[in-house]
């Protein structure tokens, strides 16, 4: 990995929804995770379109969950942060940080904890 990969916006966000599910996170837990936290509409194809993006990046592993009737005999598709993701969105946290620190005086503030590595 390049010290310059960055993850983006809706990257960094679902990134960031897959730590907090851990292992409940796939597809519509991801996008319920994330209109809950952020107050903002998410389409479902957005979501697997950027976590097939962040497997391809080998940001996120994904595995399939055992069939289940209520889901037509269909298997789930569950996600978790590979330790080259974690890093990613660590890297990508401290640059917020740093490029909103001493912006107080802007109303602009970027409090939240640093994600451990």
């Amino acid at each position: 990995m390049r010290d310059r990969d960055y993850l983006g916006e809706f990257e960094h966000i679902i990134v960031l929804a897959l730590l907090r599910l851990d292992d409940r996170a796939y597809g519509v837990t991801v996008r319920q995770e994330i209109e809950l936290r952020t107050d903002r509409e998410v389409s479902i194809g957005a979501v697997y379109a950027t976590l097939d993006r962040l497997e391809t990046k080998g940001y996120v592993t994904s595995h399939r969950g055992d069939p289940t009737p209520e889901r037509g005999g269909r298997s789930k598709r569950f996600f978790r942060v590979t330790a080259k993701g974690v890093t990613a969105v660590s890297r990508t946290h401290r640059a917020l940080q740093n490029m909103t620190e001493g912006l107080g005086s802007f109303g602009v503030t970027y409090d939240v904890a640093t994600p451990s590595r």
